[in-house]
């Protein structure tokens, strides 16, 4: 049984991908000159008539071909709006990342009583901290569903929490961190992000999602007031891991929804981190291209 396995140690499709061709929309750029004057950078894309997205979509595949395995990236704007994916790794097991809508679900229950335990699932990824979370929202069918329905309220309507569908989930016994064996596409995982800040009680989540331990900031972690969920494990047949993660990053124009994964021909947790710290980065020298957005309430 897949579990959320060494998210919380080491320190099958769910949907259709959306459009490669969300548009971004920059934010303006200057510059200081002599006499506190501010004068306009070049514009390039747009001297050639050109969309800001060409040199975010170039620079990735520069990337990309750079480096020795698949990554994926989605983006899209905090309320939603155009979706931008990147990338040739598109679906995968969900693991510690479904900790966020998990931690959501189980708060809205007991927000006192679970509070510490939902810090202990987000910050450090604790595993035990998860599997009381999941423990609190009843059987598994019944947790499956209330998780689920956190995503659907986020606009996520694909991703199907994976304990419903093991036998021991169907006898009503305890399948231990089965929900970490969720399938749950970049895309669908960008819009559930996209939504989140925005719904109810979720300003709890959020928070804990800026208070990630250190061990665990690597990705978007780099980038200054970032908030994010990170998840990683081996593949029960190679051993190679996958590392994932989704959050939101502050830009000018409002926070964007970013999700993101690697995972190297090595099949090593360092270089898959490795991988999430350069495509941060580039996502970081592009923030002032992309779109971002605030909750229409």
């Amino acid at each position: 049984m897949l579990a959320v396995s060494a998210c919380g140690v080491h320190g099958t499709t769910s949907g259709a991908s959306s459009s490669n061709s969300g548009e971004i929309v920059p934010v303006a750029a200057g510059s200081e000159a002599a006499g506190g004057m501010v004068m306009a950078a070049p514009n390039f894309p747009e001297l050639f008539g050109l969309p800001k997205s060409v040199t975010f979509a170039a620079d990735f595949a520069d990337l990309q071909s750079g480096l020795d395995g698949r990554i994926g990236l989605a983006v899209m704007p905090v309320g939603g709006g155009d979706m931008t994916v990147l990338g040739n790794w598109t679906t995968g097991i969900a693991w510690s990342t479904i900790k966020v809508p998990l931690a959501l679900a189980a708060l809205r229950r007991d927000p006192d009583g679970l509070r510490s335990i939902a810090e202990a699932a987000i910050t450090f990824s604790d595993n035990d901290a998860a599997q009381e979370l999941w423990n609190s929202l009843g059987t598994g069918s019944q947790a499956a569903a209330a998780v689920e329905s956190v995503l659907r309220e986020a606009g996520d309507n694909i991703t199907d929490v994976a304990a419903r569908h093991t036998r021991l989930a169907t006898l009503d016994s305890d399948d231990l961190l089965a929900f970490g064996a969720t399938d749950w596409a970049l895309t669908d995982q960008v819009r559930f992000a996209s939504r989140l800040p925005c719904l109810p009680r979720a300003n709890s989540v959020v928070s804990l999602m800026s208070e990630i331990t250190p061990s665990q900031s690597w990705g978007l972690g780099r980038l200054i007031g970032a908030e994010f969920k990170g998840g990683w494990g081996p593949d029960d047949d190679t051993g190679k891991y996958t590392v994932r993660q989704f959050g939101l990053v502050p830009t000018l124009a409002g926070p964007v929804a970013v999700a993101l994964a690697a995972e190297p021909e090595s099949g090593v947790f360092e270089d898959a981190t490795d991988m999430m710290d350069k495509m941060a980065l580039l996502l970081g020298d592009h923030l002032p291209d992309l779109r971002g957005g605030l909750c229409s309430h």
